[in-house]
This record gives structure tokens, sequence and C-alpha cells, in this order.
């Protein structure tokens, strides 16, 4: 698993923010690298992925891809997904520990783990603001 030292990711931010987040779409930055940096830092299957995303798994595949031709609405998702993961290992210190917190049952997340809460922004967001409510005392 990859950290977030790397260039390409530096300029995500940390808790969703969806002013940067609408910045970033309209950016020149190539895209298909949120889709590569997905898979890369946290190793999920491009299936699970591909689900979060509400897309196939071939359109995943091909958003991997230089050049490929992204819809705004899933590059926010991609987006988004980033920002929660990198918020998620620095409150957590590594990726692998977030990953594990993601995959557990939960008693705040009605005793379901959260990372069944990745299918929508919504979810994304309360996701977020329990690791917010972390880094502030809060057990969650």
């Amino acid at each position: 698993m990859k950290t977030f030292e790397e260039p390409m990711l530096s300029y995500i931010p940390s808790k969703i923010d969806h002013a940067a987040t609408l910045g970033l779409i309209q950016s020149d930055k190539p895209s298909y690298q949120y889709f590569k940096a997905i898979k890369d830092i946290t190793s999920f299957t491009d299936e699970k992925i591909a689900d979060w995303l509400d897309i196939s798994v071939k359109t995943y595949r091909t958003y991997t891809k230089p050049g490929a031709q992204i819809k705004d609405s899933i590059k926010e998702q991609a987006l988004i997904i980033l920002s929660l993961i990198k918020h998620g290992t620095e409150v957590f210190g590594s990726v692998k520990d977030f990953l594990q917190w993601l995959e557990g049952e939960n008693f705040y997340f009605d005793k379901k783990a959260p990372i069944t809460f990745m299918h929508t922004n919504s979810g994304m967001k309360f996701i977020d603001d329990q690791l917010t409510g972390m880094e502030y005392g809060d057990n969650a």
C-alpha cells in the first residue's frame, strides 16, 4: 500500500471539502490517476471499487487508463473516496489501520462496517464526520 507522500495526491483534501472537490473536477489534472490511486493505495478489488462508483468493472478499468473520458459525477465520487482514505489514514496513522477500522463492525454505524456506507456521497460524508469526531475525542 502506498502513502500520501506522492505528489499526485498532495492536492487531495484530507477531509471531504465540496469546494475543493469541485475545483479538482474542473482542473486539468489527469483524472485517470484518481481511479488508479484508489486501487494502489487500498488494494481493494476492481469489483469493490466499481461497486462504490456504481459503474461496471470494465468501465472502472477503462477509467484507470490515460485519456479516459470520465463523467464529472464519477470523478467526484473518486475524489471523495481518496479524500476519505487520506483523512482516515491521518486519523489512524496508516492506511492498513484505517482499512481495518473501515471493514470492522461499528456501533456508530448500526453495528455495520463503515465500508457498507461507501456507495453514496452522504454515506462517505457520514464516515468522514465520524473520523472528525474521533480526532476530537469521540469513540467511533
